[in-house]
């Protein structure tokens, strides 16, 4: 084989694999813009999606800032997962300080909401916070509630 043949060959699945690369990266930025018009618009669901792609990185740099921004936006329309993801963020300090208590609110209404895993992230939190924060997180998602009736969706997400 020809020694120029044979370096091509040997660098062609490198370069089809950079090929699909950039067309999933296409794809995917041109995703991420669709969605992000969307949730412009105050489409919740769009705002959570565009949400979890900053928080992944999915067509765009990964920017948890961000992602706290948007999950915020959906959260305070209702969306469980939104909520639930929100306390997340609260709880680790990824684009916001870390604030055991305010991660438990958001815990707790996401599981009001019937989002499935907050009943046992609430479990954990539990152990890692003090009786008083605890106590504190009942009350602060009880006056957002209030200050928010939004935040109690009617429908499950």
């Amino acid at each position: 084989m020809n020694p120029n043949m044979k370096t091509i060959m040997t660098a062609l699945p490198t370069i089809c694999t950079c090929m699909v690369l950039l067309a999933c990266s296409t794809v995917t930025k041109e995703k991420f813009l669709e969605t992000k018009a969307k949730a412009e618009t105050g489409d919740t669901v769009a705002q959570y999606n565009l949400g979890s792609m900053y928080w992944s990185g999915e067509g765009v740099l990964i920017d948890h800032k961000q992602a706290v921004n948007w999950y915020r936006k959906a959260a305070e329309q209702g969306h469980a997962n939104a909520q639930y993801n929100l306390g997340g963020m609260y709880e680790v300090g990824h684009g916001v300080q870390e604030d055991l208590v305010t991660a438990y609110a958001w815990a707790k209404i996401a599981q009001v909401n019937g989002n499935k895993g907050a009943p046992k992230f609430k479990s954990l939190l539990k152990k890692e916070m003090t009786p008083d924060q605890i106590v504190k997180g009942e009350t602060l998602s009880k006056e957002m509630i209030k200050k928010n009736p939004k935040l109690i969706s009617k429908q499950q997400n």
